[in-house]
């Protein structure tokens, strides 16, 4: 599939973020969701990955269920979002929105505490 605009992609991750039901979006708090082309080397070397193509994309922060009550001033949590490696696995517009919305949500999980083998039991991977 061939690039999108850097504006359109991330005016799509930001329609995923809309579409939320309003009690999830009134609960993100602190964390910024941002697009970037590919995954640095460092975030490769944190998820323990070597291709860049395997990372769609990441989450970086203290999730909700692990904030205390000392949890304050503190910088926000990041959610990014890779746009090449997501567009890479995909052959259409329609499976890239798809793609986009699957790992927007499942990012959005892990802030809200939950791992990935809990994600793959939810979404029928197991």
């Amino acid at each position: 599939m061939p690039s999108m605009d850097r504006d359109r992609f991330e005016e799509l991750v930001a329609g995923v973020v809309d579409a939320l039901p309003g009690e999830f979006k009134e609960l993100i708090d602190n964390v910024d969701i941002i697009v970037e082309d590919w995954p640095s080397s460092r975030q490769l070397k944190r998820v323990r990955l070597r291709s860049p193509y395997n990372l769609l994309g990441l989450y970086e922060g203290t999730p909700r269920t692990a904030r205390g009550e000392n949890y304050n001033l503190v910088p926000p949590d990041k959610i990014t979002i890779f746009q090449r490696p997501l567009e890479a696995s995909c052959r259409s517009l329609k499976e890239l929105k798809l793609e986009i919305a699957r790992t927007v949500k499942h990012e959005i999980a892990h802030y809200f505490g939950i791992d990935d083998d809990r994600l793959d039991e939810l979404e029928g991977r197991r």
